[in-house]
């Protein structure tokens, strides 16, 4: 079969690798259609993680059932499910609590926890930017899918992970109706959580970042954009709320922040929310950040190579402040955002900006790790099927309203 694989820093080439078998009788095997190119892949493509050469990339996928072991009871073949990135077992304690993002039976290092396919650290599981991709105890980690689901491809694989990520963002933040909310990031996860705060009923939605093409995406969903070239976001907020802040924030960026010079700066984002957020306001932190980062910066005493930054947190101590972190337990949101997509209350495909084969993955890398304009939102299709690219035209999108252009308008518009 045919595979993104990942060759060294900033090389990815699509060649013939073994192919995904049913290896445990829990497993299911899907024939991969779709599968989302990841800011999270961007730091194993830099080689900014442990990563390892000639692994499959891929966590966001989604497909048609192919096979099935002899313990699947649920799953059939024929279905289509979307896929998680958590790969959990479903019974350890951490599942048991709702936990997936911290699965103990599939993580094979003692001292850790939690697996995801194609991800550093996080088991030896294969990516899903392949023809096929083997799921482990599928009738769990499957999320089977309506007859809908060949048309809306783009809506419901963002539920594999950026639209659970970003809704699980706003819940940490504690984001309620009415509420005043900053989101730090206007990539695929920052624009995920800005709307899930919107559904979510927040009465002012703030996005920073210095993209221009992704600040114009966060105005279509009826956020507030700030350019952090030329504006400083905590003086925005501050001034909008007479001096208080934003009730809570939401951190969409990680350990390789830039400021608009380009310059990197792990703290930015965290110290910014910190500012910008009232007393006793929450953040929720969805952005990556890791223990090891072997492209860290060595001129702050080696601490960004640490996985250390210097955090304000007399001032987050000071203001009350609490903050939730780590990977979305996607398993949690997944059913919920799917019938909200099915409802037409969610269209989340308004981030897409280019639909590519998979031949074309490393062309793909390079134009979005590049942050190239236009280049908001990549998906793969591994069975070649139609491609829309960045000159789509994009229509207006209130959140659950019906100014939402469909799959199948977006697709006559390319």
């Amino acid at each position: 079969m045919k595979a993104a694989v990942y060759e060294g820093p900033r090389t990815v080439t699509v060649k013939d690798v073994p192919d995904a078998k049913v290896e445990h009788p829990g497993d299911i095997l899907v024939k991969i259609t779709t599968a989302n190119i990841c800011g999270s892949d961007l730091h194993m493509y830099e080689g900014r993680t442990s990563f390892e050469t000639g692994r499959t990339l891929g966590h966001e996928n989604l497909g048609q059932v192919v096979e099935v072991g002899k313990a699947v009871s649920k799953v059939k073949v024929g279905d289509w499910v979307v896929l998680p990135f958590n790969i959990a077992c479903g019974f350890c304690k951490q599942c048991e609590q709702g936990l997936t993002n911290y699965c103990l039976t599939m993580q094979p290092q003692p001292d850790m926890a939690g697996a995801a396919y194609g991800f550093a650290e996080m088991g030896p599981y294969q990516g899903g930017q392949a023809e096929l991709l083997r799921v482990p105890y599928g009738d769990f980690n499957a999320l089977r899918l309506g007859e809908d689901a060949p048309e809306r491809q783009l809506d419901y694989v963002m539920l594999a992970d950026i639209f659970p990520t970003g809704y699980h963002a706003t819940e940490m933040a504690g984001v309620k109706p009415g509420d005043q909310t900053l989101v730090y990031g206007a990539g695929p996860v920052g624009l995920m959580a800005a709307y899930s705060a919107i559904l979510r009923g927040a009465g002012r939605v703030w996005v920073a970042d210095h993209q221009p093409d992704r600040l114009r995406l966060a105005e279509e969903i009826g956020a507030i954009a700030i350019n952090t070239a030329e504006q400083d976001p905590a003086e925005v907020v501050k001034e909008a709320t007479l001096g208080l802040g934003a009730d809570n924030g939401c951190e969409c960026v990680g350990y390789q922040a830039h400021d608009p010079q380009g310059n990197e700066d792990a703290t930015l984002t965290m110290n910014g929310l910190i500012d910008s957020v009232r007393f006793t306001g929450g953040i929720g932190v969805v952005g990556v950040f890791l223990p090891e980062d072997p492209g860290g910066d060595e001129a702050q005493g080696g601490l960004e190579a640490q996985g250390k930054v210097p955090l304000d947190f007399g001032l987050l101590w000071f203001k009350g402040q609490h903050i939730g972190t780590g990977q979305a337990p996607v398993k949690r949101y997944n059913r919920a955002l799917r019938d909200l997509i099915a409802g037409g209350k969610a269209e989340p495909s308004f981030l897409v900006s280019h639909e590519l084969s998979l031949d074309e993955a490393s062309a793909a890398y390079e134009h979005f790790d590049n942050r190239d304009d236009g280049w908001t939102k990549v998906v793969l299709h591994p069975d070649g099927r139609s491609r829309r690219a960045s000159t789509a035209k994009r229509g207006s999108r209130s959140v659950g309203g019906s100014s939402h252009p469909t799959v199948q308008e977006l697709r006559r518009e390319a």
